[in-house]
């Protein structure tokens, strides 16, 4: 197996993270009562459970990077993710930012996901 590492976030609500990511294709391999997975292709998040979290106020982030941000993005957009910043959950789309081809969702806990799309 090659190595990877695999960002852990947070959930107000297993169920509702569990239906917010399974919207855009992710699929739920593991869950208790504090931990979560999911995956979507190659792509695996861990969630713990963390009841107290203000969205508004969160800092949480993590990168994911994608060979097609275009179709991680219509899968967004097909989920009913809007564009406008001052809600949650929201994208900014896919644009050249520090040489690199690079979007923005806010999921519904606040969690920043920053998705790069894989040099060719």
């Amino acid at each position: 197996m090659t190595d990877f590492a695999t960002p852990n976030l947070p959930s107000r609500n297993f169920s509702a993270t569990q239906d917010f990511y399974g919207s855009f294709g992710f699929t739920t391999t593991y869950v208790d009562d504090g931990w979560l997975i999911m995956t979507r292709g190659t792509l695996t998040l861990e969630f713990f459970l963390h009841t107290d979290l203000d969205p508004l106020t969160s800092w949480f982030s993590c990168c994911l990077r994608v060979d097609d941000a275009d179709a991680m993005f219509a899968a967004f957009k097909a989920a009913g993710i809007g564009e406008d910043p001052h809600s949650r959950p929201c994208v900014h789309l896919p644009q050249i930012q520090s040489g690199m081809r690079m979007g923005v969702m806010i999921d519904i806990d606040g969690t920043l996901v920053r998705v790069i799309e894989n040099e060719s």
